[in-house]
């Protein structure tokens, strides 16, 4: 294959190639055709002015038009942290964004795609037998492919409106990027440019100085409308656009940018609403209305819809306030040397410029020949391409390109701006990029039989069901597995291992996106979801289908992790993938992945479960596929032990430790099975001796610390309680999410039991913790633990914030969360009374935030201390005396006692 033309559209082709072709094992040899030094930047991000800014925001500009957040993510990890999606970035740093990406995805598929980089330009092209096509080059080599795309970006302008005694000067640029094009413009030269749009904006901020006039003409006198600060949603259009004639469609989306206005007090949603629209109805206009567009309508529509970024507009503003930036509106009649060697220009009207130099800005040429360049002139010469409709580009099929004789089918693709007779808006990233994905795939299609045949019997996991890759990417995903359904640290490494040997294995890339949504593994969760999106449709069985589209509905239902980031028990789930996932188990009940994901106990949220009967009915459903494999006796331990059935459940988590020792899920549900019985001591030294044994490789060993803190919680052993806080649960030891659940909760609780006197050290546990997490969480139980955590911290205005939040997220936070941050609020304040009313009154509802009883206790143990500090022992020795009855704790007898005194 060879791209002609390496800026951003043809490196987002040659990613989009590479890619692929490793997805599929398509082995295969890449040119890339160009004289620029690096590959990725071309003419419009190639400038090094930090003031030349991209006019789309952040998050219209990823690579991937299924990975929207891409560019983000790298300028996030290239310096930039705290950018938004709604940011305008530098152009330069979008031409090493592309250059970077490019050269990771050459890097990716090596082994499978050989590239090599031609510095030079093709002047030529002509078909060759079997089908080829052959480039010539302009240093007299050739390059025989199977298909050619021409990536050769916008054609340069003619400038064919320029007078006689312009185009003859030294003084007029005619192209304003090329190297080294203004060098000669002295800092006391005025300047005229040509144009209005875009590219005059920014030649004007670079001429901008004191001392200096820019002039700028064009026939409107209209500079591009600016961004908005606070950009809204875009809004749909009408249904009926499409079907419309040409005049009732001026007047329709007339009406449509009008009551938009009205609506939202701003045009721009309305504009960015019609945008997807603009190809299907620029393809329904005969060439009439098209001509009849671009004489009324083109330049209003360019000038509202290629709008600056904020920054720029600002900037060009302060110059036309000083007078620095003139906009004039005409057109240029004539031109003459002037008496000190510039020139006097004359505009329609009769107005008289006196400038150093005249700019060329009115933007590439519509023809795909207006440069004069020898590839295209060529290719429409000998009739392998035909002008697009009004002369505007070039025709295709597609991307294909048509010859004279009306048929596309030779391997000759070409994109973006050469397309704009087709479709009008080509010429920007998100029109680019999806254009991109179409070529390489048209491109690839026909060399599926190139691509190595599949063993006839496909390797399968360790519970017997198929991976749709080779043996070597099944071993690492096997061990993966092994990890997950163990709850053993490192799985993440073993499914990126699996990817690495398949990038086309569509599990592993669905494994790590949710092991990174839900897991808070260290994981583009994003690129992988769009991985496992792109491999699955290309190589995926039924079975894998429906798990990745579980895996996508659970991660695009959530704007942010889940509550179980790094393991919770059984927090609430979302409505939409807990539906998908339940429906998978019904086809699938042998997916012992996903029955991990939907059973709520220690590894994944879980589904949406609020009394414990539908992990019930799961595991029910699901056992005669496992056959009392340990796997699913620990799931099934752990539901029992939730139903109360504590004899039960001890039983079936002894069993499945008997066989498995390392299983996380069996030695969770026993340490809650000790927990609920009384038996702390012994709960305390089994415990403490898995963690130091078997539970070395646990991947979330701070929660078993926990629960040996809260045997010696029990016990009322203060000094055991610190150092196991200290030793194993401080910050440093554990981060994120549960240093929240964990390490938070048990100071706050150790406060409340008057086990920790002093003020606890729960600052560091906050600055472990992202702040949005603590004040904007995306579930109760992670609410919960924030005002848990925030209340230790004694910071009221936060508190206060997470409340707000609360109000305004969905019901259980408004419902639960929001008078739980009340009643903490008053205990705060001291007001004992006030918080043992509302705490008291909010324990029947609690258990809807999800988690365990352990876990939600936290609430009552703050009810005890309202309630001693409020004076109202009768109901501290009720609650106490029903906790006792419920099991034995040397701390509740203590308390107890002390009531009396």
């Amino acid at each position: 294959m060879a791209v002609v033309g390496a800026g951003a559209a043809g490196a987002l082709v040659a990613v989009q190639l590479c890619e692929t072709a490793t997805r599929r094992r398509t082995p295969l040899d890449l040119v890339l055709v160009d004289p620029a030094p690096e590959a990725g930047r071309g003419t419009a991000y190639a400038t090094e002015v930090p003031e030349h800014r991209l006019n789309v925001p952040v998050g219209g500009m990823s690579c991937y038009p299924d990975d929207p957040g891409h560019f983000r993510r790298w300028l996030c990890a290239h310096g930039e942290p705290t950018v938004r999606d709604t940011d305008f970035a530098p152009r330069h740093r979008y031409g090493s964004y592309l250059a970077d990406t490019l050269g990771r995805a050459i890097i990716a598929a090596h082994g499978t795609v050989a590239v090599r980089r031609l510095r030079t330009r093709a002047t030529g092209l002509a078909d060759v037998s079997g089908g080829r096509l052959e480039l010539r080059l302009a240093d007299g080599g050739t390059v025989t492919a199977d298909g050619v795309v021409l990536a050769t970006g916008p054609a340069a302008g003619r400038a064919d409106w320029a007078p006689d005694g312009l185009t003859g000067s030294d003084r007029f640029v005619a192209r304003p990027w090329a190297p080294g094009a203004l060098a000669a413009v002295s800092p006391s030269d005025d300047v005229l440019l040509v144009g209005t749009g875009l590219t005059a904006v920014d030649l004007a901020l670079v001429l901008d100085r004191p001392g200096r006039t820019v002039h700028a003409v064009s026939r409107s006198g209209l500079l591009p409308q600016p961004h908005a600060l606070a950009p809204l949603p875009a809004v749909p259009p009408p249904p009926d656009l499409a079907v419309l004639p040409f005049s009732d469609l001026r007047r329709a989306v007339l009406r449509y940018v009008s009551a938009t206005r009205r609506a939202h007090g701003d045009w721009r949603p309305a504009f960015d609403g019609l945008r997807p629209w603009i190809g299907q109805l620029w393809q329904g206009l005969t060439d009439e209305e098209r001509a009849e567009f671009l004489g009324r309508d083109a330049t209003p529509w360019n000038v509202h819809r290629h709008r600056m970024a904020p920054a720029t507009a600002e900037a060009v503003a302060r110059a036309r306030a000083a007078r620095r930036l003139r906009v004039h509106a005409g057109r240029v009649t004539g031109a003459a040397p002037g008496e000190d060697g510039g020139l006097a220009v004359s505009l329609s009207g009769g107005r008289e410029l006196r400038v150093g130099w005249v700019v060329d800005c009115t933007g590439p040429g519509l023809r795909a020949d207006a440069g004069g360049d020898p590839l295209w002139g060529g290719l429409l010469d000998d009739g392998l391409a035909v002008p697009g409709p009004l002369g505007i580009g070039v025709a295709t099929d597609g991307g294909r390109l048509r010859d004279a004789r009306g048929r596309g089918g030779r391997p000759l693709f070409t994109l973006g701006s050469p397309r704009r007779g087709e479709l009008w808006e080509t010429t920007a990233i998100p029109e680019i990029r999806a254009q991109a994905k179409e070529v390489a795939e048209a491109l690839l299609s026909p060399l599926g039989g190139r691509t190595a045949r599949p063993v006839r019997r496909r390797p399968t996991d360790q519970f017997g069901l198929p991976l749709s890759t080779h043996a070597a990417a099944a071993v690492a995903f096997r061990s993966g597995l092994g990890r997950v359904v163990t709850v053993r640290a490192k799985a993440a490494e073993a499914f990126a291992r699996a990817t690495e040997l398949d990038p086309g294995f569509a599990l592993g890339h669905a494994a790590l996106a949710l092991l990174g949504h839900e897991g808070g593994a260290d994981v583009d969760v994003a690129r992988a979801l769009a991985d496992a999106r792109r491999s699955v449709r290309e190589r995926g069985d039924e079975r894998e289908r429906s798990f990745v589209d579980v895996v996508t509905r659970r991660i695009l239902g959530h704007e942010t992790p889940r509550a179980s980031t790094t393991g919770t028990e059984g927090a609430a789930g979302g409505s939409d993938g807990d539906r998908a996932l339940i429906g998978h188990l019904e086809r699938f009940p042998g997916d012992a992945f996903a029955l991990g994901i939907a059973v709520p106990t220690i590894a994944f949220a879980g589904v949406g479960d609020l009394d414990g009967t539908l992990a019930l009915r799961l595991v029910e459903r699901t056992a005669p596929a496992y056959g009392g494999h340990w796997f699913h006796t620990s799931l099934l331990a752990f539901v029992r032990q939730e139903q109360g059935l504590i004899d039960e459940a001890g039983d079936l988590a002894r069993a499945a430790l008997a066989e498995e020792p390392a299983s996380g899920h069996a030695v969770h549900a026993l340490a809650h099975v000790h927990y609920e019985s009384g038996a702390h001591r012994a709960g305390r030294e089994w415990l403490d001796g898995w963690i130091g044994g078997h539970g070395r490789g646990a991947v979330h060993r701070a929660h078993f610390s926990w629960h040996v803190a809260l045997h010696e919680l029990a016990l009322d052993d203060s000094a055991a309680v610190r150092r196991r806080w200290f030793a194993q649960l401080a910050p440093g030891q554990v981060g994120g999410v549960r240093a929240l659940v964990d390490s938070g909760s048990l100071l706050w609780r150790a406060r409340m039991c008057r086990n920790w006197t002093g003020r606890v050290p729960v600052e560091g546990v906050l600055d472990a913790v992202e702040r949005d997490l603590v004040e904007r969480p995306s579930t109760a139980f992670t609410a919960l633990h924030g005002a848990v955590a925030l209340t230790a911290a004694g910071d009221l205005p936060a508190l206060r914030r997470l409340r707000a939040h609360a109000a305004g997220a969905d019901p259980v936070q408004r419902e639960v969360v929001v008078p739980l941050c009340g009643a903490l609020e008053a205990v705060l304040e001291e007001e004992w009374a006030t918080a043992a009313e509302r705490l008291d009154a909010l324990l029947p509802s609690l258990r809807r935030v999800g988690g365990s009883a352990a876990q939600r206790e936290v609430v009552e143990e703050t009810l005890l201390y309202a309630l001693v500090e409020a004076g109202d022992s009768d109901r501290a020795r009720r609650l106490l005396e029903e906790r006792l009855d419920r099991r034995a704790s040397p701390l509740d007898q203590r308390r107890l006692a002390g009531l009396g005194a």
